[in-house]
């Protein structure tokens, strides 16, 4: 079962303002991204369910990061459907992230006070997400949707909304500032945070500094707005 409530995992994300994300078929390969996060003070992780036995690997990464890592909040993405997200949930999921909005996630989220934050890209479709529960909205595909003046345009009528952009985002400045400034409360990172260099390389500590880099980065941003 997940460590973590929906708004203790909602509060880790908004302090650290990001959300690394990644997916392996090798669960060695996997523990390592996640330690290295860790180490780089991420202190929530999103691994993505695409490929065939996906939840095998998960199974096993959800109780090493729950021994080893305790301070980490670990969940699956691209998670489309209830079933899934209850395989996943019984697995020790702290969080479901999905690219669409489906009202029957929200039922199974729900029940067991697990975050959920579904892929939306309208005002109706965030509002819609809201009045079913969600307190984080995932922004997706961020850039094709309209990028940061979407979420600006958004935060407009609906300030109220906490919204994690996942797709074209990058850990540099520039990029990050226009997110922040625009008033995301996270950001999703995915490739461009999880350079293939990293794991081709083993340079897992290059990533740990990446990561730290990245976060200090936004601590600056907000500081700044």
């Amino acid at each position: 079962m997940a460590k973590y409530s929906r708004i203790e995992v909602f509060l880790k994300m908004k302090e650290t303002g990001m959300v690394p994300l990644f997916y392996s078929s090798d669960t060695e390969v996997c523990k390592k991204i996640v330690k290295a996060c860790y180490d780089g003070g991420a202190r929530a992780f999103e691994f993505t369910n695409r490929g065939d036995f996906a939840h095998e690997v998960f199974a096993e990464l959800s109780k090493h990061v729950k021994r080893e890592m305790p301070e980490m909040a670990i969940g699956v993405g691209s998670v489309i459907d209830a079933g899934t997200a209850s395989l996943y949930i019984q697995l020790g999921a702290d969080f479901i992230v999905s690219p669409l909005l489906n009202p029957d996630m929200a039922k199974v989220c729900n029940r067991r006070k697990i975050l959920w934050s579904p892929g939306c890209g309208s005002v109706s479709e965030i509002n819609l997400a809201e009045e079913l529960g969600c307190e984080l909205v995932k922004i997706f595909p961020g850039s094709q949707v309209g990028g940061p003046e979407f979420v600006s345009a958004v935060k407009g009528p609906c300030p109220w909304s906490d919204l994690m952009p996942s797709g074209g985002v990058t850990p540099e400045y520039d990029n990050l500032k226009a997110w922040f400034k625009a008033g995301v409360t996270c950001v999703g990172l995915g490739s461009q945070l999880m350079k293939k260099e990293y794991i081709a390389n083993n340079n897992y500590e290059g990533l740990t500094l990446k990561v730290q880099e990245t976060i200090e980065l936004i601590k600056i941003i907000k500081s700044e707005l």
